[in-house]
């Protein structure tokens, strides 16, 4: 009777390891970072980069923790997606942010820069969709559709020039590539999404950015707001951004 083989261990860092993501805010109970463009949150098979896997060596490193290393991804970013996302250094933190994110207790703003323009500057989406593992896509359905669930998010213009528009969206619902899907429905794909429907290229991933969270310390219970700037491959669609800020 044979065993089964070990799983192979996370990729190996060098001793000049520098973590490719940003710390928004750290303390002894939450990590939140800032992730950049095509690295997955978690790994798509044991040993692949990830940002758990890179989070982990960055505690490791930072205070000096041997062996394994506790951290709970609360919430999740797609692979080309860019921005805010919240790891828990706790068990007991990690049960209290995924009940906040669960019982939509959780502010979630995103910037998607878009093309062309939604034909009303702001408005309210409610869809319904569906998973399609076979073609690794979400789509649009009818409610009561087998597998079908609800999303909702609403969206305001903060800038239009020529084709394009920054978009700020407010994700109420959170399914799978859900502002991509409804964004793509709505006649306006994200910039570079070419998974639904964008012609226009991007620099690094998608122009979709986790921007800001508003969320409850798991421990102190109280108000902690996250933002994350608009990375540098955005240009000058940051200005656009600044330019609404209050």
């Amino acid at each position: 009777m044979t065993s089964a083989s070990p799983p192979p261990p996370p990729p190996p860092f060098g001793p000049s390891f520098g973590p490719s993501f940003g710390v928004l805010y750290e303390d002894n109970h939450l990590l939140i970072v800032d992730k950049p463009a095509e690295l997955p949150t978690m790994g798509v098979t044991a040993g692949t980069p990830s940002l758990i896997e890179e989070a982990k060596e960055y505690v490791r490193r930072k205070y000096d923790k041997p062996g394994n290393v506790y951290l709970g991804i609360v919430s999740r970013l797609d692979a080309p997606v860019t921005g805010v996302v919240v790891i828990a250094r706790t068990s007991k933190a990690a049960k209290r942010l995924t009940e906040q994110f669960r019982d939509k207790r959780v502010e979630k703003r995103y910037l998607a820069l878009v093309s062309p323009p939604p034909a009303a500057p702001r408005g309210n989406c409610v869809d319904w969709l569906r998973k399609d593992e076979r073609h690794r896509k979400v789509f649009v359905t009818r409610a009561g559709a087998d597998g079908a669930r609800e999303a909702k998010l609403s969206y305001r213009t903060l800038h239009a020039a020529r084709e394009r528009a920054l978009l700020e969206v407010l994700l109420e619902t959170g399914r799978k590539h859900q502002i991509r899907v409804q964004l793509s429905a709505l006649g306006c794909p994200v910039v570079g999404d070419h998974k639904y429907g964008s012609t226009l290229s991007f620099p690094l991933g998608i122009a979709l950015h986790s921007h800001r969270l508003k969320l409850e310390h798991p421990v102190r219970r109280e108000p902690l707001v996250v933002t994350a700037p608009l990375p540098a491959s955005w240009g000058k669609v940051r200005s656009w951004a600044k330019s609404d800020e209050r």
